[in-house]
């Protein structure tokens, strides 16, 4: 009899641990900063709170660890500051991996590649090349790095650039025709043609350059943990199925959005940290 007592009263306690994982798995929460303001990666919603293809990517990261996601909405220049002085876990805005800023946080590997794409109006003649733009008048948003790359290659490709004071405005100009294309980062391209039936996507122009996620220097424990639910969404179609979503553009062979790389981090950047781990997808 004691001996059943015994195993009754250690089977109660093996079930209040277990209820105890579960309860601490429920309470683990991540605060991730965002611009609120960059479509569609995260705009204001119509119900309140903010939408958008990153919005859905920590969402859905938040679910598959189990834990609640506190996303704060701010300015872009805010973010990485934000993230060196403890104010967020990590950032889910879409920040472009260079070397520069590798050195200072530690990136997850890629999950989209960051390249301009050009539009043009419903119909147009089809561009395969920059210079197939020479003698166009090109539209963009000012003081982006859109304009000054237009600028800066004006006089090499022989088009003409005009700012305006958003991209709104600069696709609005391709519309009406008074400029034959617009050119802008590709998933903002996309989301501009999925609004708008007058206009169509160009050319693209690729720049080598994928968004990550930056996580603060030694948080490389939580990049890992983050690294792996990216992974499998891209290997179960769940990040091609958003990029349908928000972009109205399937993934192409290769790029981020659905090819894992080895290790964690971005190949051949500062913070990069090579190995075998296997998927954990279920």
């Amino acid at each position: 009899m004691k001996i059943l007592s015994r195993k009754i009263a250690m089977g109660a306690v093996a079930s209040l641990i277990a209820l105890s994982g579960a309860a601490m798995a429920q309470d683990k929460s991540f605060t991730v900063g965002l611009d609120g303001t960059f479509a569609p990666h995260a705009m204001p919603s119509l119900s309140g709170g903010v939408e958008g293809f990153n919005v859905d990517l920590a969402n859905t990261i938040g679910e598959r660890l189990g834990a609640e996601m506190n996303i704060v909405a701010t300015q872009f220049s805010g973010l990485l500051p934000g993230l060196a002085a403890g104010t967020y876990d990590f950032i889910v805005a879409p920040t472009t991996i260079t070397a520069e800023r590798a050195e200072n946080v530690l990136f997850s590997e890629g999950y989209l590649n960051t390249d301009f794409q050009f539009v043009v109006a419903k119909g147009a003649e089809t561009v395969d090349s920059l210079e197939g733009f020479k003698g166009k008048v090109i539209s963009v948003n000012k003081g982006s790095v859109y304009d000054s790359w237009a600028r800066d290659k004006e006089a090499e490709i022989g088009w003409t650039v005009e700012s305006y004071g958003t991209n709104s405005d600069a696709v609005q100009a391709v519309v009406s025709g008074r400029a034959f294309a617009n050119v802008a980062g590709n998933t903002v391209s996309a989301w501009a043609v999925k609004q708008n039936p007058a206009i169509e996507l160009s050319y693209l122009f690729s720049t080598g350059l994928v968004w990550g996620m930056p996580f603060r220097k030694g948080d490389s424990e939580l990049r890992a943990t983050v690294e792996k639910v990216i992974e499998c969404m891209k290997v179960d179609g769940t990040m091609a199925a958003m990029s349908e979503k928000w972009f109205g553009v399937i993934p192409a062979a290769g790029s981020a959005a659905i090819t894992p790389q080895p290790g964690f981090g971005e190949p051949g950047y500062a913070g990069y940290e090579m190995d075998s781990h296997a998927l954990g997808c279920e």
